[in-house]
This record gives structure tokens, sequence and C-alpha cells, in this order.
């Protein structure tokens, strides 16, 4: 894929999510939904507690995303995450509770009116260990060996490049790190009416990639201990999303783990 194509599609990326932030919710169908309380219906779908999406900042739930990559983070006291694509902040604002005082969460989002969205939260919330950056994930503003954790939601699909993501990872985790996210990945080909439609790759479908393609690119990054397990049940959230597609049947939602070699 060309740069220029690759410039498009990140640009059609921002712009929805752009709007996405600023109208309190989703523009149209994809991984996201309205915020308020059918943002918290489809997140508890998504696996997220009733006291997790208590406890956020008021319009940092915003329903997007395909799992909770919190829930399976194992994260600890003191630990340093950082989240791909953070978006309004709801999983970082979860994290914090988790790594405590001495832990420190990072954000990192692409679109600007996000990074505003999620501090304003943060300020609203008093969060002291959690911080947003502008950036792209396959240039992460991080330094090398610098975190813990890495976590996303339902982002790194949406990455015409995802090796690169998949490299930068790599090289801000600290030896031992771990990456932990929940994304949509392909089960089948996709045909090239899915493949080639805009609104389907900026709604986290045709961006997806089949799961040995995703092995083989943690392994090529350096990870080991690959794990991607295929959530099922979430054909009828996905189908949901772009139900004249018959996108479900190519695509699934899935938490993806891996741990940076021990140096």
């Amino acid at each position: 894929m060309s740069d220029v194509s690759n410039d498009r599609l990140k640009n059609e990326v921002r712009k929805k999510y752009a709007e996405a932030a600023g109208s309190e919710g989703c523009c149209g169908p994809s991984c996201c939904s309205e915020a308020g309380p059918v943002a918290d219906e489809v997140s508890a779908i998504l696996g997220y507690t009733a006291s997790e999406l208590a406890d956020l900042p008021e319009g940092s739930n915003l329903g997007l995303g395909c799992g909770n990559p919190v829930a399976i983070a194992s994260l600890e006291e003191g630990e340093t995450v950082l989240d791909l694509g953070s978006g309004a902040g709801i999983d970082c604002f979860l994290s914090t509770s988790k790594v405590g005082e001495s832990g420190k969460v990072i954000g990192i989002d692409m679109t600007p009116e996000m990074v505003s969205k999620s501090r304003l939260g943060a300020e609203e919330g008093d969060f002291s260990n959690v911080e947003f950056r502008l950036g792209e994930i396959e240039h992460i503003p991080a330094a090398d060996n610098s975190v813990d954790v890495v976590i996303s939601n339902c982002v790194i699909n949406l990455s015409p490049d995802k090796q690169q993501v998949f490299r930068e990872v790599y090289r801000v985790l600290k030896p031992g790190g771990r990456l932990a996210v929940s994304d949509i990945v392909a089960i089948e080909e996709m045909p090239d009416n899915i493949r080639n439609d805009a609104e389907a790759y900026s709604g986290c479908i045709a961006g997806a990639v089949l799961v040995p393609e995703i092995e083989n690119m943690l392994t090529g990054a350096g990870f080991s201990d690959v794990s991607i397990k295929i959530k099922d049940e979430s054909m009828e959230m996905i189908k949901s999303w772009f139900s004249d597609l018959g996108a479900e049947r190519y695509v699934r939602s899935a938490y993806i783990e891996a741990r940076k070699r021990q140096q």
C-alpha cells in the first residue's frame, strides 16, 4: 500500500473519530455507539462491569471498542501502562485504579479532539497518574523500554502498517513487558467489496487481517508467548455494525496477548 493510500486511510479514520468525540458518540455504523446509557449498554456487552462504568469521568465512555483489554492485562500496583488509541480515555481511567498512585498510565491518540476530551476528563475526575499524548501508533511518542504493559481496544486493525505498530510496541516495552489488546481479526479472507469499503475500514472491519498473519507479525517483531483467543460470541455484535455487508462471516473480536523477551 502506498504512502498516499496510507495517509488517505488515516485521514478517514481521524475524521470519523473527531466527529465521534465532538458529538458525544459515533457518526454511523461501526464498532461504536452513542454515549450515555446506550454506550453503557454496549460496554456491558463488551465485558465492562457496572462498577467500572460507574466510576468513569462523564463523557469518557463513547461505546467504542470490541472488548475490555483491562480485564486481561493483569495490571499490578506501580506498573506503567500505555494505551494505543486511547480515545476519550475509558481504558486509561480504568487502569489508574489498578496501578495505583505509584503507577502511571499514558494514553496515545492521533485525534486532537479525543486527546482534548480525555484530558478534560482527567482534570475533572482529578486523575493525577494519567496523561494523554497526541501521536500515531506507528510512531509511539514514548521512550524505549519505558512501559510494563501496552493495551489497546479495537485500534490496531485501523492501522495500514500493523507490522510497524508491533515493532513500536516491542520498542517501548520493558524486557519481559506484555501486550494485551482487544481487536478485530479476520477468520476468513474478505471479499473485495468489504476490503475496499472505506466506511468498513474506519468501522474496524476492512482493515482486519488473518490470525496467522498477526501471529507472524508479532513473532517477527520479537514477541514470544503469543496468544490469540477468538470470541465467537462477537458475531452478533459485528453483524449489528454492518448488517448489509455480511462482515460477521469474515471477522471476529479477539483478545491478543504477547510478551517481550527478557534481555
